[in-house]
């Protein structure tokens, strides 16, 4: 019997002035899977992802997510729906500690009054729910620190952390290792997608570096000039001839 599948879009299209930012994307996926989204710079990747999330609403087309449609959704109508998101620069509160970013994440989907910062260490609820947050994205270690005390991986980790704390069913990342030491790309990667699988969330993730594409996804789905090239397993899909042209020149391997 076939799995129904979780989020289904059908010709989505946005459209600024004659740039055709999206042009007719369809595609589905299953719950649990891991989509990677690849393209060249101006593919239309980032304004996909805007246009799932909520950010931005399509001009044509449809969003079906767990069977309903969710196609004039808001932001914040999309996120009640268990669809969330990251943003490829990091958006923290950069004058408060690491656990104060994830006590107030917490107590925002809570609805709890966030006017008083260092008082959400008093709610057990919200608390407890932070420093677990933590333990999942290896934040333990720097949970006294603010944002720009620590590393850009951590940082990265704490912006997807306050995503999480919103316990989206759908994840979306933007591009999770950009600016990222190569050095610190893996651990950050594997931490992000521990977190993920512990929560039984399923992702889609835009990334430009292939060797995190090759290592990580289930599925891939390559974009140029706002159009779904192709889709498939990471090892049948980039090894196309079209695919290889599109990025970097086939210069990868």
């Amino acid at each position: 019997m076939p799995v129904e599948p979780m989020l289904q879009t059908s010709g989505l299209r946005k459209y600024f002035g004659g740039v055709k930012a999206v042009d007719g994307v369809s595609f589905s996926m299953t719950g649990g899977e891991r989509l990677f989204i690849v393209g060249p710079n101006g593919a239309g990747k980032t304004t996909l992802v805007n246009l799932i999330s909520g950010y931005i609403i399509p001009d044509s087309g449809t969003i079906i997510f767990e069977g309903r449609d969710v196609t004039r959704l808001n932001l914040t109508g999309k996120v009640r729906a268990g669809i969330a998101r990251s943003f490829q620069l990091v958006n923290v509160f950069w004058s408060l500690t690491v656990l104060e970013n994830l006590l107030i994440a917490v107590a925002s989907r809570l609805r709890v009054n966030i006017n008083m910062v260092r008082g959400l260490e008093s709610y057990k609820e919200i608390l407890e729910e932070a420093l677990e947050l933590a333990e999942l994205s290896g934040l333990t270690e720097v949970l006294e620190k603010k944002p720009t005390e620590i590393s850009q991986g951590d940082r990265k980790l704490l912006d997807i952390a306050i995503t999480l704390a919103l316990k989206p069913k759908l994840v979306m990342l933007d591009e999770p290792t950009s600016g990222v030491a190569t050095r610190e790309k893996f651990e950050v990667m594997n931490r992000v997608l521990k977190a993920l699988d512990k929560l039984g969330a399923t992702s889609i993730i835009v990334e430009h570096d292939m060797e995190i594409v090759k290592r990580y996804a289930d599925r891939v789905l390559v974009m140029q000039e706002g159009k779904n090239i192709g889709e498939g397993a990471p090892s049948d899909i980039l090894s196309r001839e079209d695919v290889r042209r599109v990025l970097l020149g086939g210069a990868y391997a």
